[in-house]
Formats: C-alpha cells, sequence, structure tokens
C-alpha cells in the first residue's frame, strides 16, 4: 500500500456487545439512507474522528447509537476489515471491530432519526437484510478468525 492509501483511509469502527449468558450481541436496524437502498442490520458503530483513537472512537459511537457505556479499556480488537468502496463512493476505508462483554446501561435506539430499532438478537448471526461487512465481521468473531479480511475488492494483489 502506498503512503497516498493510508493518508486517503478513512476510519470506520464498530462494537460487538456479547452478552454471553443470553447469547445475544446488540444490533441496531439503519433506516433506509442514500448510502443504503434499503433498512440493514447492522453492528453498532461509526466514523473515527480526525484524531480520536479507535477505542475511544468505539465507545463513543456505542454509547450515541445504542446508550450502552463501555470504557475504551474494555474493548477487545477482534476484526479488520480492508474495504474497497463505500456507498458513498469516497474511496476505500478501514473497518476496526472490537468486541466487549462488560457494559453499562440499557440498550435503546439511541438515535431514532437514523436508526429504526436497536435490540438484543441471538449472536448467530444478524438478521436479514444484513449490512454485508458486519455480517462478515460477526461471523469472523464467531469462528475466532481470521482477524483480517477485505470486502468489495475485485483484483486480488499479487503477493
Amino acid at each position: 500500500m502506498t503512503s497516498t492509501s493510508v493518508m486517503n483511509s478513512r476510519n470506520m469502527v464498530s462494537v460487538i456487545v456479547h452478552d454471553k449468558r443470553a447469547g445475544t450481541i446488540a444490533a441496531v436496524h439503519y433506516a433506509a439512507r442514500d448510502w443504503s437502498p434499503q433498512p440493514a442490520w447492522t453492528l453498532p458503530g461509526g466514523k473515527a474522528e480526525p484524531g480520536e483513537a479507535l477505542d475511544e472512537a468505539a465507545a463513543r459511537e456505542l454509547a450515541e447509537e445504542t446508550g450502552l457505556l463501555v470504557a475504551a479499556a474494555d474493548l477487545a480488537l477482534v476484526h479488520v476489515i480492508h474495504i474497497e468502496q463505500g456507498r458513498d463512493q469516497a474511496g476505500h476505508f478501514v473497518l476496526f471491530v472490537f468486541a466487549t462483554d462488560t457494559w453499562a446501561g440499557e440498550l435503546t435506539n439511541a438515535e431514532p432519526d437514523k436508526h429504526l430499532a436497536a435490540q438484543w438478537i441471538t449472536a448467530n448471526r444478524l438478521p436479514e437484510p444484513a449490512f454485508p461487512t458486519s455480517a462478515q465481521a460477526l461471523a469472523a468473531y464467531r469462528n475466532g478468525g481470521p482477524v483480517f479480511s477485505r470486502y468489495g475488492w475485485s483484483v486480488t494483489a499479487a503477493r
């Protein structure tokens, strides 16, 4: 990867909040937007702000979307997805997926202008339709790896 590629990367974060006792995870049902042609289930998350640590961005986004509070120190990086092109067509980005089984607060739809619902769902898989990258990250988490994957890359780079 060239230095230009790294500079043009955008960092996104998602959080798998896993209630191991109940066998559930927290999920949000995004409403249709210009970047999502239909409502879809996804993991809570969003954009890291410039200069913001990724684990702190994940904790912030989780609280903003679901009302669940987690300390950045209680988040473990479990998967990274390099995504070729976002729906906004602004280039590739990197999604850092964290997981925790420690949180405070009650799950709520804290952004009703963006989400149709926030709820505990089975940890096996997201309901359909689901954002493919969230489903990919959840599968990697459930299966214990891999730690890195790609999404949307049409050509495999020479190795």
